[in-house]
């Protein structure tokens, strides 16, 4: 009883977002134990019920208005999109500071970059659609009109369910350049590091280097020996993954080739 009255007293002295006990919430991308909800500004760009962009500083492109993403994406100022390695970052965002607010979390992923968003130390740039998630039924255009606003945020874990690691080579690729989109990891969803191996080669890992966004390359002097295994890193955790031969002989640049591993969540 005097621990609940003292938490009590605690709320009333600070800022009531910050009072918050964090638990496991039943929802599709499931929440770190103990992370706490943070304040940000939000914004939103491109059309009122769309995915923001069709481009994107991440490399998703189009993809984001298809599943698993399904328009439910954002770009991230410098905190968030940390020089592309934010992309695919999952966050729970939700408003409270207007009537039209549901106050209900919905889950967003970094797929964008926003240069110009740095009011806050952490912006989040809104596609229209889940900008409008955060509203009350009905009232989405009533909250688009809302100009900047005040959200909670907190980082979750990414849960892409029925989809393992995929790579998207870029169309440059060849022989002696290789280059491949990352797309769907669970967990932290960021990549901080990611490996190529030759075929008959059991030891050797190369270090890509990051190109852009989730795109990693590799240049090399002799021409690639495929099958390739890629072994991707997450940057948080540190976790790792290895798509043994994922890119097969005779591969195509611009072909999207699928593994059978993801990380754990």
């Amino acid at each position: 009883m005097i621990m609940n009255l003292l938490f009590a007293l605690t709320c009333l002295l600070l800022n009531l977002t910050h009072c918050f006990s964090p638990k496991k919430l039943n929802i599709s991308a499931a929440t770190t134990s103990d992370a706490d909800w943070s304040i940000a500004g939000a914004t939103w760009y491109g059309s009122p019920t769309g995915y923001g962009s069709d481009g994107g500083a991440c490399g998703y492109g189009t993809a984001v208005a298809q599943p698993p993403f399904s328009s439910m994406v954002s770009a991230g100022g410098a905190s968030l999109f940390k020089s592309g390695k934010g992309c695919g970052a999952c966050y729970q965002i939700k408003c409270t500071s207007k009537s039209a607010c549901s106050k209900k979390p919905v889950t967003v992923v970094i797929t964008d970059e926003c240069p110009g968003c740095v009011t806050e130390s952490v912006h989040f740039d809104l596609s229209g659609t889940a900008f409008g998630a955060m509203a009350i039924s009905g009232e989405d255009s009533q909250l688009r009109n809302a100009g900047v606003l005040q959200i909670l945020y907190r980082k979750v874990e990414c849960n892409y369910i029925g989809k393992t690691v995929t790579f998207q080579v870029d169309k440059g690729s060849n022989a002696y350049y290789f280059a491949a989109l990352v797309e769907y990891e669970n967990g932290d969803g960021e990549i901080g590091r990611v490996e190529l191996k030759q075929a008959l080669d059991s030891d050797k890992w190369l270090s890509m280097s990051q190109l852009w966004g989730a795109v990693w390359k590799l240049d090399v002097s002799s021409p690639l020996r495929a099958p390739l295994s890629l072994r991707v890193t997450s940057l948080d955790s540190g976790e790792t993954v290895v798509a043994s031969d994922v890119i097969p002989a005779g591969w195509q640049p611009g072909s999207i080739y699928k593994s059978n591993v993801n990380f754990q969540v």
